[in-house]
């Protein structure tokens, strides 16, 4: 099974109704999918969380080191990329860009073999996973808490048992936001609130406190993701579980969140981290220190089906008659890329389905590739 073809495939999507989180305005939705064709004409599909233009060169320069080699050799290849680039790219773009082979590496292999990834890791512990809805973005209107109370209102119609709010807009707006989705939503539907690391911690446990009695599932990313310090101090002060990793990647990353307990629950991206590959280790060490993982996913049907593939195979923690179960992050904000290029995932409510075909156990649909496709 020698690889025959590597492809960056650059995905843009103008959006009806722009929106925000604490940092930028999205107008357009941005995709990077990885294409990985075998010399028997198999193809498999990954995709990289980050900025698609720029890591799409350096898919393509993987591409070109891995003409010709095994695709069944997921460590080796690894390995190997993240060795020869390791002095410029130990995280960001370059373990990004890695992780989206990786992901197409397994998606091709189980292809190949006719059996879904997670099987390929060990056989499932669950064929199902609860989810969360990840929306209450800020949109081009004044009523910040009056259409996120409605926002949260559809979500809890719709059956999720969890949603959460993106804050940091300033002190005074985010608590209002947070008492206003709250009273609309009651007690009985968790909520979580992510601040996308725009507070330092001073703002972080100010905020925090003035929402501890919300009952508050998680505080997200409250402080930048380089400020380890900042995150003991928040974690310190304030009494809900604090989560964070969206933006570290490997284990060697991960190592210094783990040992110095930064974090209640970790949130390694799949398509950022480094892969399915990289996930599985990160996520054994994380049950390790007994830290729970609830992966971050922002992605399309690609990304979603990466993240299923992985909780199949995560171990409660711990194994118990009533465990905690780990969790899909679902985004329901306006995506056209996500909701053409694949099958929307199967959910009851505030569950879903883990995908059982082969590879990632989704269909692409290639008339997509070519209608999004960047110019």
């Amino acid at each position: 099974m020698k690889i025959r073809s590597v492809q960056a495939h650059v995905l843009r999507a103008k959006l009806e109704a722009p929106f925000a989180y604490s940092r930028a305005w999205y107008d357009e939705r941005w995709s990077l999918i990885v294409e990985i064709t075998s010399e028997d004409g198999v193809s498999g599909f990954g995709e990289v969380y980050g900025p698609a233009r720029m890591n799409a060169p350096i898919v393509r320069i993987y591409g070109e080191l891995l003409m010709g080699r095994d695709a069944g050799s997921r460590e080796a290849i690894w390995e190997d990329l993240y060795a020869r680039f390791r002095d410029h790219g130990q995280k960001g773009l370059a373990v990004q860009a890695l992780s989206g082979i990786d992901i197409a590496l397994w998606d091709l292999a189980g292809k190949t073999l006719g059996k879904p990834v997670h099987e390929m890791m060990g056989g499932p512990i669950r064929r199902t996973v609860p989810a969360y809805a990840t929306g209450l973005y800020r949109r081009h209107r004044p009523d910040h808490v009056a259409y996120l109370r409605e926002e949260a209102a559809a979500y809890a119609a719709e059956g999720f048992s969890a949603i959460k709010l993106k804050v940091g807009f300033g002190f005074a707006d985010d608590v209002a936001a947070t008492r206003g989705v709250r009273a609309e939503i009651g007690r009985d539907i968790a909520l979580m609130v992510d601040a996308n690391h725009a507070y330092d911690s001073v703002a972080a446990i100010a905020y925090g406190r003035a929402v501890a009695d919300l009952d508050i599932g998680w505080f997200e990313e409250p402080v930048p993701p380089e400020d380890h310090t900042g995150y003991a101090a928040v974690r310190a002060a304030l009494p809900m579980p604090i989560a964070g990793g969206e933006c570290e990647f490997t284990r060697f990353g991960f190592r210094d969140v783990f040992t110095r307990r930064l974090v209640d629950i970790v949130q390694p991206d799949t398509c950022a981290a480094g892969g399915l590959t990289e996930c599985k280790k990160i996520a054994d060490m994380s049950a390790a220190f007994g830290i729970r993982y609830i992966p971050h996913c922002w992605g399309t049907g690609i990304a979603q089906a990466a993240a299923l593939q992985l909780l199949a195979v995560l171990p409660s923690s711990p194994p118990s008659l009533h465990p905690f179960e780990p969790m899909l992050e679902l985004d329901r904000t306006e995506h056209p890329v996500r909701d053409a290029l694949s099958a929307p995932i199967k959910r009851d409510r505030a569950t879903v389905t883990i995908p059982t075909g082969p590879g990632l156990g989704i269909e692409i649909d290639r008339k997509v590739l070519a209608r999004f496709a960047a110019a």
